[in-house]
């Protein structure tokens, strides 16, 4: 039995937050010892693994400020996560021992947290380099940000083991951190594939009563595209939009009539461009007068999404070059087509033609990919019985679990080990 401390800024609604509470899941299932510290955690708006008594978690330094003057985001992100470091190391590691550290997304707190008490070993877990996240800025924000990308460049390679969530952010973590001689180990994310089962078992038991809590009423008849991301404007849900828009010009009256494309989306009233996208999309159904077909979602819970996906025909995954992206494999695991941009990590997950497609990022290109699915129901079923395939064989939880308890174990049974490979 392993003793892990999970170390993240926001424990709330995201991908990341999706990867570290499966992580956490799979470590617990092998007979580990988890719990969570982090910066915040809502528990109104959170994975319900995080409320429920799966996991304890303490929350330290909510009270330190997020920005400064609607500034500084980035320096506020990593003042709050040493302070949970130097809390993890002087304060909880006196009370909790622990033998290995999961941390992700802010790598400033690695040093610190090499000095709790047993000298617990740190895994790193780089979602996307935080420095090429920063929108580009003018000489004082290149000035700012270069302190802060050192920090994050020569903290990474403290860790005993880093981890990347797909090929393709192995290739840019590897352009982007020229000096360091770290090659970070792929652990793809996987799904908590026995909550889909339950809930399957729960549905077939009575779908009736199952769906009457639905979060959307449909007509019968809905033909339902689905887009969950996050209300951020990098996750492109206006491509989705136009491309909806698009579709409908070139189907016949009733075709259209039963499209919906519903948008659920990770909402966060303290997070700005939360706030200020879900109204930019409000505005853009208004304008293409889709009032009557497109429905926009906010912050839907665990099971809420699981009858999104249910009620679904068709996935639709606009991001570009997105890092890994865990909504295709939910949608795939749910036997849905799933269309996404070809770019980033869906390329490592869709198969185009055989579990989806993988289109241009122009509207175009996505509606034909949509009317396609439209009129061949042998195809979209084909597409489905192939993707839930291919996640059981690639993606599965159990491989997942079984790769990360062979990295913890091997940590703690080997100190001089930096890096190694984990096939």
């Amino acid at each position: 039995m392993v003793r892990v401390l999970f170390l993240h800024p926001d424990l709330g609604i995201g991908g990341a937050e999706r990867l570290v509470v499966d992580a956490a899941l799979a470590l617990k299932v092998r007979g580990h010892e988890v719990s969570f510290l982090t910066n915040h955690h809502d528990p109104s708006h959170c994975f319900k693994e995080t409320v429920d008594g799966s996991f304890p978690v303490r929350v330290v330094g909510d009270w330190l400020p997020r920005k400064i003057f609607g500034r500084f985001y980035a320096f506020c992100a990593y003042f709050r996560m040493l302070y949970a470091a130097f809390f993890a190391s002087f304060y909880l590691s006196n009370r909790e021992q622990y033998d290995v550290i999961f941390c992700d997304q802010i790598s400033v707190g690695i040093p610190i947290l090499r000095l709790a008490r047993g000298r617990p070993k740190i895994v790193f877990y780089c979602h996307f380099p935080d420095q090429l996240l920063s929108a580009e800025g003018g000489c004082l924000k290149k000035l700012y940000r270069a302190p802060i990308n050192f920090l994050e460049e020569f903290t990474i390679g403290m860790s005993d083991v880093t981890l990347v969530n797909s090929k393709f952010t192995l290739r840019v973590f590897q352009e982007t951190f020229r000096r360091l001689n770290v090659v970070p180990e792929v652990l793809y994310p996987s799904l908590n594939t026995k909550y889909f089962d339950d809930m399957q078992h729960k549905m077939h038991a009575n779908e009736a009563s199952f769906l009457s809590a639905a979060p959307v009423n449909l007509p019968n008849n809905s033909f339902v595209f689905l887009d969950i991301n996050r209300y951020e404007r990098k996750k492109n849900h206006p491509l989705a939009l136009k491309a909806f828009c698009q579709l409908g010009k070139t189907l016949n009256a009733n075709d259209w009539k039963r499209c919906r494309l519903v948008v659920a989306g990770g909402y966060d009233t303290r997070v700005v461009e939360n706030v200020e996208h879900y109204e930019e999309l409000n505005d853009l159904v208004k304008q293409n007068d889709l009032q009557e077909n497109v429905i926009l979602l906010r912050s839907p819970s665990d099971d809420e999404k699981f009858m999104l996906l249910h009620m679904a025909h068709c996935l639709l995954y606009t991001p570009a070059n997105e890092h890994f992206g865990i909504v295709p494999l939910e949608g795939m695991y749910m036997s849905k087509p799933v269309i996404a941009v070809n770019s980033g990590g869906p390329t490592e997950t869709i198969v185009h033609n055989s579990t989806g497609y993988l289109c241009d990022p122009k509207e175009e290109s996505l509606s034909l990919a949509m009317a396609n699915l439209i009129k061949d129901e042998r195809l979209r079923e084909r597409m489905g019985v192939m993707g839930h395939k291919r996640v059981q064989q690639k993606f599965s939880f159990e491989a997942f679990a079984q790769k990360l308890d062979d990295i913890v174990n091997d940590l703690t049974r080997n100190s001089t080990t930096k890096v190694r490979k984990y096939d």
